[in-house]
């Protein structure tokens, strides 16, 4: 690839894109409603949500100094993040702690970035996140999530029109805010009925002794804040 390519590259992934039309911004909102409420369709694009979730523990748990072994993602949705580390103290807290709140503050930013027309730059850093966490993946399944999912973002990014572009990444960033907000509720049901005692809140519960509802607050708490948030840009409130 000689300089002028080069350059033609840099300028397409710096450079900024129109916003779509309302009606677009509306819909594609509305098509990830679909996805997230009817718990047939729910069940499949959850997966989607927990590659952002195991992608949040294993990012955090290398920002914060921890060794990453490697991820595992499962045919029910679920998801292993497995790190080597200081059993206790902040670095472990801020890890057990990012997988419920990664889905709606990888929205929140997405939907910054496309407030500022950066369609082309959100498309390309989801595809190089989804292709780091490839590395990482131990299984067949959570290696063939991860390639599909990645590649959907390559072949958009590559291939289609500008317009198809945008609406591919607004329904994306809307479907992480809304489906951000609907695993801390499944974990909260799970909890009262006396389910996933190891859980993410429980976990964090044992390594601070703050009460696994109250970090379940916290889950509700930036999921529902990043929906509000990231909505108003989206919709130009």
């Amino acid at each position: 690839m000689n300089s002028t390519e080069l350059g033609d590259l840099w300028d397409r992934l710096t450079g900024t894109q129109p916003a779509p039309e309302q009606w677009l911004v509306v819909v594609t909102a509305a098509l990830a409603l679909i996805a997230v409420v009817p718990n047939p369709i729910w069940r499949l694009a959850r997966n989607t949500i927990t590659i952002a979730h195991e992608g949040g523990h294993g990012l955090v748990a290398l920002l914060t100094g921890r060794q990453l072994s490697g991820i595992r993602l499962h045919s029910d949705t679920s998801g292993l993040t497995v790190s080597r580390g200081k059993p206790t103290g902040i670095g472990m807290i801020l890890t057990a702690a990012a997988g419920y709140t990664a889905p709606s503050l990888l929205g929140l930013g997405g939907a910054w970035l496309l407030t500022n027309g950066r369609i082309t730059l959100l498309l390309w850093i989801a595809t190089a996140l989804l292709a780091a966490m490839l590395v990482m993946i131990r299984n067949v399944y959570g290696a063939l999530t991860v390639i599909l999912t990645g590649t959907a973002f390559l072949l958009v990014s590559w291939l289609t029109s500008s317009d198809v572009q945008s609406a591919f990444a607004y329904a994306v960033v809307w479907f992480l805010l809304l489906g951000g907000v609907r695993p801390p509720f499944e974990l909260q049901s799970k909890r009262r009925y006396g389910g996933a005692p190891d859980s993410d809140a429980d976990q964090l519960a044992r390594l601070t002794h703050a009460p696994a509802a109250l970090w379940l607050f916290l889950f509700h708490a930036v999921s529902l804040c990043s929906l509000i948030g990231g909505g108003r840009w989206l919709l130009g409130w």
